[in-house]
């Protein structure tokens, strides 16, 4: 049995989604950035290649019909991960003649809300071929990939990284027999400063519960053994928390899955089974993503992790973006010396520029539109003490003036430190058993204190 610590039990909510909302689906990927979850393809009854970006903050879901060439096609088991306001997406189109001449790369630029793939035509220099149920994490300005179902030969046991600056692949090479988890496919993974933890999988037939750490300092693979822990997984996820890892659902084979949450740490090398408030049992899960947001999920000092990019939390003494808790609220004027003002916008109706964005002015401001409204249940902002004037005349939200020049650096920095201080939150998105309605399946979980 895990050592139980006195870490507060898990609270699970289901979030109910609109029409809106993408289908229910499995094998997809997913990723966080800014504060947003990005969900690109996967499996409903057939594949699917339709992408979009699920606001937190605001519960909504908009369909990304981005321009530019070269979208990914229908994807399965592929990987997802954001760096720096870029999203990168690897594998999933097994059995695909795409794959027998081209690298299966693509890019998106999350600015310019627009698809380029990296052209890796077959050269001299050596690239990764196609690949499904890899594991991909970020150190520093590279994604690491290993393994993979690789066509008929099965699982694969392939390390690579790409240079994000670059764009150059670099092969690891294959692990020696017995010095690493060996071919591996269908497992999770995380990075952690100079880290990289992997669990479970399939290797070969076999379902695994080994757990494995490579550092990149050094170039080596140890083994973490530990009495206790989950038993054997395949089809689950892991996210990075705090000083350890979240490993959610996945089941000990193909049919059966569980709704376990467990977390590793890495500062004792154990395993405890987070235990769930009555009545909030979450479904069994398989196939589905994870997603972390806030203040625990973001990589500690000297790493980086999938869908961060960006250092940890802002200076000491700056405001938070806004209040970690959720409540229904109508726009709330304190009357307090700098003009602090507690509001909740939606962006419908916004004036958009070319890319489907809210429309900017000089300086990077972003303009709310002619018929934003308030919203009655959302998370309430806590906006800093700008000297902006800001007045509702007409139905139009429009800024009068600017007295700081300032304030052009600390509005390019507020989408940053919105994402930084989201309340701490994991999101679990669909999954088999697919949910009966169509909307897509999205659980939430909160730790409480002790």
């Amino acid at each position: 049995m895990p050592v139980m610590t006195q870490r507060g039990p898990c609270l699970w909510t289901q979030l109910p989604q609109d029409d809106q909302s993408p289908c229910d689906r499995y094998k997809h990927a997913c990723c966080s950035y800014q504060g947003d979850v990005y969900l690109l393809g996967g499996r409903n009854s057939s594949r699917l290649r339709d992408f979009w970006r699920y606001s937190v903050v605001r519960n909504e879901w908009i369909q990304l019909l981005c321009a530019g060439g070269a979208p990914p096609e229908e994807l399965e088991e592929h990987s997802m991960v954001a760096h720096e306001g870029f999203l990168y997406v690897f594998g999933g189109t097994l059995d695909s003649a795409y794959a027998d001449w081209r690298c299966p790369l693509w890019v998106f630029d999350v600015g310019k809300q627009r698809w380029v793939h990296w052209q890796g035509k077959k050269s001299s220099s050596r690239v990764p071929t196609n690949r499904k149920g890899h594991s991909a994490v970020v150190f520093g300005s590279a994604m690491f990939v290993y393994g993979g179902y690789v066509d008929m030969r099965g699982s694969s046991q392939e390390f690579w990284s790409l240079n994000f600056d670059t764009m150059a692949w670099r092969h690891l090479g294959s692990d020696r027999r017995g010095s690493g988890p060996g071919p591996r496919h269908s497992h999770s993974a995380v990075a952690n400063q100079d880290c990289m933890y992997l669990f479970g999988g399939l290797r070969g037939l076999r379902e695994q519960r080994d757990l494995w750490r490579w550092n990149s300092t050094s170039d080596t693979w140890s083994c973490l053994k530990s009495i206790s822990g989950p038993s054997r997984l395949v089809g689950h996820s892991a996210v990075l928390h705090k000083d350890g890892m979240l490993v959610f659902g996945g089941g000990e084979s193909q049919n059966a899955p569980t709704n376990c949450l467990w977390r590793y740490s890495f500062s004792s090398h154990s395993w405890e089974r987070l235990a769930v408030l009555p009545g909030s049992d979450p479904p069994p899960r398989m196939r589905h993503c994870c997603a972390g947001l806030g203040p625990s999920y973001q990589p500690s000092a000297g790493g980086s992790s999938p869908g961060s990019g960006r250092s940890p939390g802002p200076p000491e003494g700056k405001l938070r973006p806004f209040k970690n808790k959720c409540f229904p609220s109508p726009l709330t004027f304190l009357g307090t010396e700098g003009g602090i003002e507690l509001e909740t916008f939606s962006t419908e109706g916004a004036r958009r520029d070319g890319a489907g964005l809210p429309e900017r002015r000089a300086g990077g401001e972003r303009l709310a539109g002619e018929s934003a409204r308030r919203i009655g249940s959302c998370l309430t902002f806590e906006n800093r003490a700008f000297s902006t004037q800001w007045s509702c005349e007409d139905g139009e939200l429009g800024v009068l003036r600017k007295e700081e020049e300032e304030e052009e650096e600390e509005e390019e920095e507020e989408e940053d430190n919105v994402a930084r201080h989201l309340p701490d939150l994991l999101l679990v998105l669909g999954g088999k058993p697919l949910s009966q309605h169509t909307a897509l399946s999205v659980w939430q979980m909160t730790l409480t204190e002790a």
